[in-house]
């Protein structure tokens, strides 16, 4: 009888794995919606390839990667052994990184392209989206299988300019999901303080506004301390100045009277935040300068006391890249759990406000303590768009975990200068971005922005 008990559970579980996404959570949150479920399962196998990486960096690790056939060895399958500090055995969990991070994005874009085009959970394809959990389990499985068998040859340069492109991509969305942030913030703080006629909002409000930008203050003077010298380091000297400057000229529009008429939510908040992001996003490119004069981060210099950038050990965790992959988990939760407020942040990302029908109905499947589909009558949010969005950031991920470091000649991972430039640039056009969410009602006044 137990025995038949047990395999009538193992059938359910199955069914379920093939079935919706409400089914999987249909017994801790029967009330959850389709939508949600499927974009939280789908962001799961990307933390979970993240996981596998980050294991793959660490230590203990390596012996058991040496079993494979493009390790450490030549194209005459000899052992390769590299002149140097740095071996061959250390950049084992640089390629295992470049290879699963190639594989949750091949997996993302095979569905990105897979579900162009989905306008209602009626389509077919709605069904591969939101069910099938064990089967997309195993396709994962089969791509990172095979994309460990990749010969090392030029894969690792090729594939390094590809997480730069999206990563790239990634920041900007990273930026778009903050000013989204800040503007609910400060729109329910508003609504909140008016309703409770309670001053205590609004001294909420000036505080974290006030913090976020003493922090940006306090890392514009940490990062003129540790990442210049006097006489040296022009670059970086400029890079903050520059930065600084476009944060004071955002934070000083942000607050004119046109700009206050035309958008009534717009204030210093949305521009404390984007401002301390801005900094962060500085501070994560002066740490891949390299220089050893303006960069703390880099290693000592070798055994013979010159500064040659072929021989440094490889430094996989520092401050600006935990900082990063905290940054990193936290937007990508947010893209997976809520569509916007605002309409123009909703085109942006491609979702859709929830209409009062489906609030209803929300209501109703609450009140009877079951899950539903919320997608009837038509998506809630860009099935394409969003694995889209997943494989910008598998790519982000791979160049955080790698530090933006680029393959050498010689297998030796160095820092570079493409990867200062990339994030300064991406910090230029994040703020231009904000610049005109601000001024676009001025400049075009017959379009709605509401």
């Amino acid at each position: 009888m137990g025995a038949c008990l047990g395999a009538c559970s193992l059938l359910s579980c199955a069914s379920c794995l093939c079935g919706s996404a409400p089914c999987i959570l249909c017994g801790c949150c029967p009330s959850t919606r389709n939508s949600t479920v499927s974009r939280l399962l789908f962001t799961s196998f990307l933390f979970l390839g993240v996981l596998v990486s980050i294991i793959m960096l660490s230590p203990g690790v390596e012996s058991q990667l040496y079993k494979l056939p493009w390790v450490c060895e030549d194209r005459t399958q000899q052992p390769l052994v590299l002149q140097g500090p740095l071996d061959c055995g250390s950049l084992l969990g640089f390629r295992a990184v470049y290879r699963m991070c190639f594989a949750t994005a091949a997996f993302f874009f095979f569905f990105m392209l897979l579900m162009t085009c989905v306008r209602s959970s009626r389509d077919p394809r709605a069904a591969i989206q939101n069910g099938f959990w064990f089967f997309k389990f195993l396709i994962l499985v089969g791509i990172t299988v095979g994309a460990f068998y990749i010969p090392d040859g030029s894969f690792p340069k090729i594939w390094f300019y590809f997480g730069v492109v999206g990563s790239f991509l990634f920041i900007l969305i990273q930026l778009i999901l903050f000013v989204d942030f800040a503007h609910s913030w400060n729109q329910r703080w508003l609504c909140k303080a008016e309703e409770c006629d309670s001053p205590a909002w609004y001294a909420g409000l000036f505080f974290f506004t006030f913090l976020f930008y003493l922090l940006s203050i306090a890392a514009v003077a940490l990062m003129f301390v540790y990442y210049t010298e006097s006489g040296a380091c022009h670059e970086g000297k400029v890079f903050i100045s520059l930065n600084l400057t476009f944060c004071v000229c955002v934070s000083i529009i942000a607050v004119l009277p046109k700009v206050q008429d035309a958008q009534p939510n717009s204030g210093l908040l949305q521009a404390s935040v984007i401002t301390l992001y801005t900094m962060f996003v500085t501070w994560s490119a002066l740490s891949n300068v390299p220089d050893q004069k303006c960069n703390p981060h880099l290693p000592t210099k070798n055994g013979t006391g010159q500064v040659d950038l072929e021989d440094y050990s490889t430094v996989w965790w520092d401050a600006p890249s935990i900082v990063g992959l905290v940054i990193f988990i936290l937007c990508t939760f947010f893209i997976s759990l809520r569509s916007s407020d605002h309409r123009q942040v909703n085109s942006l990302m491609q979702t859709e406000e929830c209409p009062a029908e489906m609030v209803q109905q929300q209501q109703v499947a609450v009140s009877d303590g079951r899950a539903y589909d919320n997608e009837q009558d038509g998506v809630t949010y860009s099935y394409s768009f969003f694995h889209f969005c997943l494989v910008l950031a598998s790519l982000h991920v791979m160049m955080t975990l790698t530090n933006w470091y680029s393959p050498g000649e010689t297998r030796k991972m160095i820092s570079t200068w493409t990867s200062v430039w990339v994030k300064i640039c991406a910090s230029w056009a994040g703020l231009f971005l904000y610049l005109w969410t601000l001024v676009a009602p001025l400049l075009l006044p017959n379009r709605d922005f509401s």
